[in-house]
């Protein structure tokens, strides 16, 4: 049986290796079920009432995903919480109010996750310049040490922002006054500059820059990285609107204007190639592999048929690795199309999955 160590190094060689190879893949993702068969309890005994194990498992697809409402309620984890480093927190902005938790010993597997997939994906073609000028619109680490998106932020501004990059959101606001004056820089020095930040508070700079009549013209190379949606926030908005008001109040086209969909629930992000049409195309690295499912049976729809998402991601090693999302999401021959939340027959066959997962556990 593999221990942590062994799991941890496999993984981030795997990441490292850059490998399509489908066998690879599945090989590491049934290594990886193993350890946690063996050192997760609540989810071994869910496997034994999915009929499931690592001896019979060929494929990642024959891991049973976990319903994601299930970290609210069970302890997930193959290390006890003395062991634990680091728990991340889903926002409990959900009718409850009850924080979803994902238990990590460390943090070497979600980083190496976090920094070579930004890497490619967000920054792209700027593989020349060694760091871009970042500017983020949300709290730091230190004071949402919970938050997931609080690290992943963290980690993009420390590895690949220049020393006069900055956070401009904090308890008092967002520092409206720097960061016009920040981006008045850039445009005025043709330096590229990359906003990084939560959907909802970029709609609240784009109505502030409305509001004082401000536009930019930022140089080529800049970007714009936006996450979470406008759910539950105070003011919604078409993604069309959205991605054609940031087009215009910065001057970038939308094909450099990103949406990162990540989970606390996940170790591994995924990214579009831009929003120069709308939905875009979600994609993931080599690491992590997505289905649609019928959340009642579990079984792929057709391609091109709405269903819910699951996702295995080999990075998630400390508390499971598949799971079954509340996403809707349509499968495309590139990648994946993001529908929002699930609703009607979908959300009934999640509250099932949650249910048929509880009992399994008890």
């Amino acid at each position: 049986m593999s221990t942590q160590n062994e799991i941890v190094n496999s993984i981030i060689e795997f990441i490292d290796s850059d490998s399509t190879n489908e066998k690879e893949f599945n090989d590491l993702s049934i290594q990886i079920f193993a350890y946690q068969y063996e050192n997760n309890i609540p989810f071994r005994q869910f496997a034994v009432q999915q009929g499931t194990s690592p001896r019979t498992a060929k494929t990642w697809r024959d891991i049973p995903p976990v319903p994601i409402n299930a970290f609210k309620s069970v302890f997930l984890s193959c290390c006890e919480p003395s062991s634990l480093g680091r728990t991340f927190m889903t926002s409990g902005t959900t009718q409850d109010g009850i924080k979803g938790k994902s238990y990590h010993p460390l943090l070497d597997v979600y980083d190496a996750s976090m920094k070579k997939n930004f890497k490619e994906r967000f920054l792209g073609d700027l593989d020349d310049l060694e760091k871009i000028k970042m500017g983020i619109l949300f709290p730091d680490e230190s004071s949402m040490p919970n938050s997931s998106l609080a690290h992943y932020l963290s980690l993009s501004i420390k590895q690949f922002g220049t020393h006069c990059s900055r956070y401009y959101l904090d308890s008092h606001g967002i520092n409206f006054e720097q960061l016009f004056e920040d981006l008045e820089c850039a445009q005025n020095t043709r330096t590229a500059f990359a906003l990084l930040g939560a959907s909802f508070s970029i709609v609240h700079l784009l109505d502030k820059m409305e509001q004082e009549n401000q536009r930019f013209n930022l140089p080529p190379g800049s970007r714009i990285l936006d996450t979470g949606g406008f759910k539950g926030q105070s003011r919604e908005i078409e993604q069309d609107d959205f991605y054609n008001q940031l087009s215009t109040a910065f001057g970038i086209p939308r094909s450099c204007c990103v949406n990162m969909y990540g989970m606390t629930e996940l170790s591994t992000q995924f990214y579009d190639d831009g929003n120069e049409t709308c939905p875009a195309i979600k994609t993931g690295p080599h690491w992590i592999k997505s289905r649609v499912v019928d959340p009642l049976t579990r079984k792929d729809v057709p391609k091109g048929k709405p269903g819910v998402l699951v996702h295995c991601d080999l990075a998630h090693f400390n508390i499971v690795s598949t799971i079954l999302t509340e996403d809707a999401g349509i499968e495309v021959n590139d990648g994946f199309i993001l529908s929002g939340r699930v609703d009607g027959e979908n959300a009934k066959g999640c509250s099932m999955a949650v249910d048929e997962f509880l009992r399994a556990t008890k």
